[in-house]
């Protein structure tokens, strides 16, 4: 009697053809719903060992393999790190000539997305530009704001990376040959304000990139200021360089 009540039950449903309704749902909610069970399926409980199916341990760490590669994908996309930069570490320089003298060594590193912005970054960058890595590290903790603390941290890191990836003898025999910031991510939030209104908030994010060199700092980084003798030369120059048109 089961048998036939549920055949007649299906050609009753067939002879019918109702249509199936879903309740409404909006664009994002079926997206919050998706993403929760893609979560329940990566991260799911184990399972017990059946025919034809691994151990449950096995499927458990498969699913955070998956589960990882995921979030590193969305960090990619979403959060994506500098590529030229750290690349220059790779570069190798042409044999040298004998009697040359011998090519200073240097590394690359870098800190990238810092919740910190440029604006704030780019001053604590150019003060330590042209100091050997011990005076920075020294000066910049005199200086108490949180991106001080960073940079501070990534030079310490270079020096490690000197040390143990580019052949260089003493972390101290090292200056700052180049340090600067980069814009990064900027993401958008929403403030109240009264009578119903929004104000926008942006949170800011930044790159920092320092490149360290062997051997003792320059006596000066910049140029130094020309004298009142070499300024007068360089107009005069600058006088006799120019053109002036249908001149004869």
């Amino acid at each position: 009697m089961a048998a036939h009540s549920k055949e007649n039950l299906m050609s009753l449903s067939m002879k019918t053809k109702s249509p199936v309704t879903f309740p409404c749902i909006s664009k994002a909610t079926m997206f919050a719903l998706c993403r929760q069970a893609l979560r329940r399926a990566l991260v799911s409980p184990t399972l017990a060992p059946t025919s034809g199916l691994p151990a449950g341990p096995t499927l458990l760490a498969n699913n955070f393999s998956v589960a990882a590669t995921l979030h590193k994908l969305q960090d990619d996309w979403f959060m994506p790190a500098p590529k030229k930069w750290p690349k220059k570490n790779d570069e190798i320089e042409p044999p040298q000539e004998p009697g040359q003298p011998r090519n200073q060594a240097w590394v690359v590193h870098y800190r990238n997305q810092i919740r910190y912005s440029p604006k704030k970054m780019l001053p604590i960058a150019q003060m330590i530009r042209g100091m050997s890595v011990d005076e920075a590290i020294k000066q910049l903790t005199f200086v108490h704001r949180k991106g001080a603390k960073i940079v501070i941290e990534v030079l310490k890191e270079a020096q490690e990376m000197a040390v143990r990836d580019h052949n260089v003898e003493f972390k101290s025999n090292l200056w700052v040959g180049e340090s600067f910031c980069g814009k990064a991510v900027t993401i958008k939030g929403i403030r109240r304000h009264a009578r119903g209104k929004l104000g926008i908030i942006h949170y800011r994010y930044c790159h920092y990139f320092v490149r360290l060199v062997e051997g003792p700092p320059p006596k000066h980084y910049y140029d130094p200021p020309l004298t009142p003798q070499q300024k007068l030369e360089e107009f005069i120059q600058e006088l006799r360089d120019r053109r002036v048109k249908y001149g004869t």
